[in-house]
């Protein structure tokens, strides 16, 4: 499985991306067949004033893509929201392969 991480209009410190990483590895309990994980850390600045940090999360099954986005004030609760909503989506998605 193959990861990337890419922060957008600033640099993402260590402690933010260990933590991201450590957490897309448990993808591969959900499924075995994962190709790769986009994560996009954006910091958007809405009227010259930072807004929200939002993220993204693209996972790239076999015949599927599943995407995910969250925003909040903190990344880690929007990573943990979309990486939550990822989870949901390939349970699904393993389910309607088994039935």
């Amino acid at each position: 499985m193959n990861v990337q991480i890419q922060a957008v209009h600033f640099d993402a410190d260590q402690k933010l991306i260990d933590h991201i990483e450590k957490k897309v590895e448990k993808f591969k309990t959900f499924h075995e067949k994962i190709i790769n994980v986009e994560v996009s850390l954006i910091l958007e600045h809405v009227n010259e004033k930072l807004n929200d940090k939002v993220v993204h999360i693209k996972v790239n099954i076999p015949k599927t893509s599943l995407f995910a986005k969250n925003e909040s004030k903190i990344f880690e609760e929007s990573f943990e929201n979309a990486f939550d909503s990822i989870v949901a989506q390939i349970k699904k998605h393993k389910e309607k392969l088994i039935a």
